[in-house]
């Protein structure tokens, strides 16, 4: 058994595809609207001024393409995994760069080079993001989990949803 497939990381891992299914569903729907979202193990939020009604649809519909085999839906571009994967790539890169100066005149003359190095690991890391997306921090293979429950929230001038989810 993967560590990938402990209960507590399967089932976030399954809430993060259906969030980001959802999320393509709602930006089909509501293409002015901002949103975003957060899992976790027992469901997942999403951020966002549509009616109750239409992301209740969308969560439905989200799994239910995600059962007839859209795993793609899974993927979404403004993933963490994808932003995190960039910096900690260019971040390195840079940090290589860098390395070895042994005066401040030195590592001076070396930020152009870190900086090259930084953009080439930025570069680097645009298909490893949803790559780690698809084979880590999502599982668009259900299993028997059902939706429990959407409960509508309100956090400072933002709407919110609480999307509780479960294994049966």
């Amino acid at each position: 058994m993967s560590i990938l497939d402990l209960p507590l990381i399967l089932e976030t891992r399954r809430n993060h595809a259906v969030e980001h299914a959802t999320l393509h569903i709602l930006a089909e729907k509501y293409p002015q609207l901002r949103m975003a979202g957060h899992s976790n193990p027992t469901g997942f939020f999403i951020f966002s001024d549509a009616p109750v009604e239409q992301v209740r649809s969308s969560v439905v519909q989200a799994m239910t393409r995600l059962r007839a085999g859209e795993s793609n839906l899974a993927i979404h571009a403004g993933c963490g995994t994808n932003f995190a994967t960039s910096l900690l790539m260019a971040g390195s890169f840079a940090w290589l760069g860098l390395g070895g100066a042994r005066s401040r005149r030195s590592w001076l003359w070396r930020i152009p080079f870190a900086v090259g190095l930084a953009l080439l690991g930025f570069v680097l890391s645009q298909p490893l993001g949803p790559l780690l997306q698809a084979r880590v921090t999502t599982e668009a293979e259900l299993g028997k989990m059902e939706l429990v429950e959407i409960v509508p929230l309100r956090i400072g001038k933002t709407n919110a949803y609480r999307v509780i989810t479960r294994e049966i």
